[in-house]
């Protein structure tokens, strides 16, 4: 089924150049604009305490997810990317380490989780687009379908874990 999936979303890549772009745009570059608008939120804050609580959420979620339990997860389980499991070169840079849980779906999660407990409208936006970065890391080859749902589920859970370190309602 996974391998189904997966090919459903892959297939359409070399189709389309318009589409192959906004691909490896997702895949690979749009994250830098959502560390910057996370920068811009919580450098809004007036109240510099409340600023760098919200800062300390996020920076601990980023740690938490990409630093620790992916890093633990990937030091247990090793899981061959897409393009070499099935022989063909990616739409971007090739990567060979472990594919599962996907570090940017780790990553791109916990930030959004993390903006969405400091603000529900810009948070709800950077689901959709930490969403997008974890399609387009399929429809580039890098990642499976249940190595984004992993990075997204430990993003999800290391704000989780964030919160109730930090103490944040």
């Amino acid at each position: 089924m996974e391998l189904s999936i997966f090919n459903a979303i892959h297939d359409l890549a070399g189709k389309s150049r318009l589409l192959d772009f906004l691909g490896v745009f997702f895949a690979d570059y749009s994250g830098y604009a959502l560390i910057l608008a996370a920068v811009a939120i919580i450098a809004m804050e007036n109240d510099w305490r409340k600023r760098f609580l919200n800062a300390s959420l996020v920076a601990l979620s980023l740690i938490i997810s990409r630093g620790l339990i992916t890093e633990i997860i990937r030091a247990f389980y090793h899981r061959l990317r897409p393009f070499l499991a099935l022989g063909f070169d990616p739409l971007v840079a090739e990567i060979n380490h472990g594919a599962f849980p996907s570090g940017h779906a780790a990553f791109y999660f916990a930030l959004a989780g993390a903006i969405w407990l400091l603000d529900r409208s810009w948070g709800r936006r950077f689901f959709f687009i930490a969403f997008l970065i974890g399609l387009a890391r399929i429809f580039v080859g890098v990642h499976w379908p249940l190595d984004i749902l992993g990075g997204a589920l430990v993003g999800v859970s290391s704000v989780w874990i964030s919160r109730k370190i930090l103490n944040v309602r």
